[in-house]
């Protein structure tokens, strides 16, 4: 069964960190791209950052320089870590990984950011 589990949500000020994490199970994680999509309300879901298997990276422009992405395959899990974070930056969090035509998502995790 594949799961994908999220944490590490949660409020935070303007100016703020957060580091959120997924876990991945019930698939090859290692061969998977490995993203971080959001979701704000009224609005449509959106790729934050990716990390390929060969650990090729790639960031929205809204968060470069702010927002690191990182996997480690021995655990299955990918992280994503967000400073400098923004009132723009509330949105639900979703983790995605995708080999072919197969794509799985993580059930999400709320960050709110207050100003």
């Amino acid at each position: 069964q594949v799961q994908l589990v999220e944490s590490g949500g949660g409020l935070v000020q303007a100016g703020g960190s957060l580091r959120l994490s997924c876990t991945a199970s019930g698939f090859t994680f290692s061969i998977y791209t490995m993203g971080w999509y959001r979701q704000a309300p009224g609005k449509e879901r959106e790729l934050v950052a990716r990390i390929t298997s060969a650990g090729g990276t790639f960031y929205a422009d809204p968060v470069k320089g702010r927002f690191t992405i990182s996997r480690d395959n021995a655990k299955s899990t990918v992280s994503l870590q967000m400073s400098t974070l923004k009132p723009e930056d509330t949105a639900v969090y979703y983790c995605h990984a995708t080999w072919r035509v197969w794509q799985y998502w993580g059930q999400g995790t709320q960050v709110s950011v207050s100003s």
